[in-house]
């Protein structure tokens, strides 16, 4: 099942997340995201109109996605970043192209027109995900983020709906 997150989903998503923050350099977040803040960060971005999506599978939570402004001025409002996490016991098991393709469903029907991905490399799952939803690689940017006391390049994949 798919649905909109809610405050009561900040815990298990927070959790989920934390595994990325602890343990890779998919995100550069370099402290753990405390519960209250990820229940602000889902609360902020839903009054800003934008989806945070989850995925359910017996009754739990096994990852999410959402959408963010791309850039803060005008004329980048029809463009959004996406960001989409799975706990590592739903990778390889099919949650992640329903989810994407309803992140992409409802930001096509709120009029956005560019999505774009950061992907720290390497990545080679996201990147496979992003490329069999239509992005194409636009992008390399080396050594723009530091984390575990190495540079880590991040690419971008870019998809026009």
């Amino acid at each position: 099942m798919i649905r909109n997150a809610e405050v009561h989903d900040a815990a298990a998503l927070a959790a989920i997340y934390n595994h990325y923050v602890s343990n890779t350099t998919i995100t550069f977040e370099e402290l753990p995201v405390a519960v209250e803040e990820m229940e602000r960060r889902i609360l902020a971005l839903q009054a800003s109109g934008l989806p945070w999506l989850v995925t359910e599978h017996d009754g739990r939570a096994m990852g999410y996605a959402y959408a963010t402004k791309w850039k803060e001025r005008s004329a980048y409002r029809f463009s959004v970043e996406s960001s989409v996490y799975f706990h590592p016991e739903a990778c390889g098991r099919g949650f992640a192209v329903p989810l994407y393709e309803k992140l992409l469903a409802t930001l096509a029907g709120l009029g956005v027109h560019a999505v774009i991905g950061g992907i720290a490399q390497p990545n080679p799952a996201s990147v496979r995900l992003h490329e069999k939803l239509g992005f194409e690689n636009v992008a390399l940017f080396r050594e723009v983020g530091r984390k575990f006391d190495r540079w880590v390049d991040v690419g971008y994949w870019q998809r026009i709906l």
